[in-house]
């Protein structure tokens, strides 16, 4: 299937790996030209070498720390003229209330709250002006399923929700979606180590970590290619009439209980 994105420009945010990475070589697969940011200059190297290696579009990589909203704004104001913007970095740790101080709140909320806001901020304006573009905002599910012990997390999650819906129900009168993606916990590489080492602990061997996702959805947890497959869609041409939603992708789990 023709996506309809050949010959456009990505900026994918966490581009460098993970989900990040996964939606950045199927855009690439589809002929999409982009832009990957990332903290670490060398994990973008090799995200774009990677690329290249397969498919024939222009990677540029902007080595550049989104927590620092001076950064990320100057960042989207290079790049507000692409297509599709991925907003995609940062995680926030796990903590309740009374163990997140202003300072942590601060710093947990500086690269995938206000990032996403600053970049969306500058991107979605240029978008409406030309009336063309699509934003994603890949979030988490903790945004409509609030957790004590993940509160920041909670918190800043259903202001991503709340902004892509906003934005998502705007967009249209001026030829723009927006979108937002809660994706269920990914076998990411990070993730994986994190896993590893719980199947260590408890189990005597980080090689069976595999059997503690026993009691997620299809007995697993989700794989990059699922969830990157999901975004790429609702960046795409194929899904036009879509925006000022958020998609749920986690095997159902959201509504299995514990």
């Amino acid at each position: 299937m023709d996506l309809r994105v050949k010959g456009r420009t990505a900026l994918i945010t966490g581009g460098s790996r993970g989900i990040g990475l996964g939606v950045a070589k199927l855009l690439a697969e589809e002929g999409c030209n982009l832009h990957l940011v990332s903290r670490k200059a060398e994990n973008l190297d090799a995200a774009r070498q990677a690329i290249l290696a397969e498919y024939k579009v222009e990677v540029t990589c902007h080595a550049a720390d989104l927590a620092d909203s001076a950064t990320a704004s100057k960042l989207a104001r290079q790049l507000k003229d692409v297509d599709i913007l991925i907003n995609n970095a940062g995680s926030i740790p796990q903590g309740s209330l009374a163990k997140m101080d202003d300072a942590a709140l601060q710093a947990s909320w500086s690269l995938k709250l206000f990032g996403f806001l600053n970049m969306a901020r500058e991107v979605y304006t240029a978008m409406c002006e030309r009336r063309s573009g699509v934003i994603i905002n890949v979030i988490g599910a903790s945004g409509a399923r609030p957790r004590a012990d993940y509160i920041s997390g909670s918190m800043a999650n259903a202001a991503l929700i709340a902004m892509s819906r906003a934005l998502g129900a705007e967009g249209p009168d001026y030829g723009v979606r927006v979108v937002g993606l809660n994706p269920a916990a990914t076998a990411t590489g990070r993730q994986q180590v994190r896993w590893e080492a719980k199947a260590q602990k408890e189990l005597g061997d980080s090689k069976r970590w595999p059997e503690l996702t026993k009691g997620y959805p299809f007995g697993r947890l989700a794989t990059v290619d699922e969830i990157a497959s999901a975004i790429v869609f609702l960046a795409s041409g194929r899904a036009s009439y879509i925006t000022g939603t958020v998609l749920t992708v986690d095997g159902g789990r959201s509504f299995r209980g514990k």
